[in-house]
């Protein structure tokens, strides 16, 4: 009986508040629900939205030192499903936000975590067979995963690879 009493009661709320109808609620009229959104509206920001992807498949060859195949949304492959390289772009205020968090976690995950010293805050975060940078930077923050790049031979050639990328980074 105790059972049905909590479900009964969880019903009965939102019947009396109207929370059942199936007509949408009304917004209010002093919003104006088509405005844009801007980064001044969006956890304090001024900085707008994220940057775009910097980077073009022969660019990211270039870089690397490989051919790489463009595989959608800033994700780059070799082509034969080893090598990776993947791009996520955000606002300079949502970088800010999270960087604490993100460098803990590589310091957790990465044989070894460095600042880097150009173009703005960040890190370069590298192990065997993988490596990571981070980059705030006044247009945006940019992060950097790459995996399985057998000729970068270890942490070194993935730490020279990720700091060649953020140094052609839009500042």
């Amino acid at each position: 009986m105790r059972r049905l009493i909590v479900p009964a009661f969880c019903v009965a709320a939102l019947v009396m508040t109207g929370c059942s109808s199936a007509d949408p609620a009304a917004p209010d009229p002093g919003v104006d629900i088509d405005a844009p959104i801007d980064g001044e509206n969006v956890a304090g920001g001024g900085d707008g939205s994220p940057p775009k992807c910097p980077f073009n498949a022969a660019q990211v060859s270039e870089l690397v030192g490989q051919p790489m195949v463009d595989q959608g949304n800033c994700l780059f492959g070799d082509g034969n499903g080893v090598a990776t390289l993947a791009i996520t772009t955000a606002s300079s205020t949502a970088g800010e936000m999270t960087y604490d968090y993100q460098r803990q976690q590589a310091e957790q995950i990465y044989q070894r975590v460095s600042d880097i010293d150009q173009g703005g805050k960040g890190y370069v975060a590298v192990k065997d067979i993988e490596g990571q940078a981070v980059l705030i930077a006044d247009r945006g923050t940019f992060t950097i995963t790459m995996s399985s790049f057998q000729r970068l031979g270890g942490p070194e050639g993935y730490e020279q690879t990720l700091r060649r990328m953020i140094g052609t980074l839009p500042g």
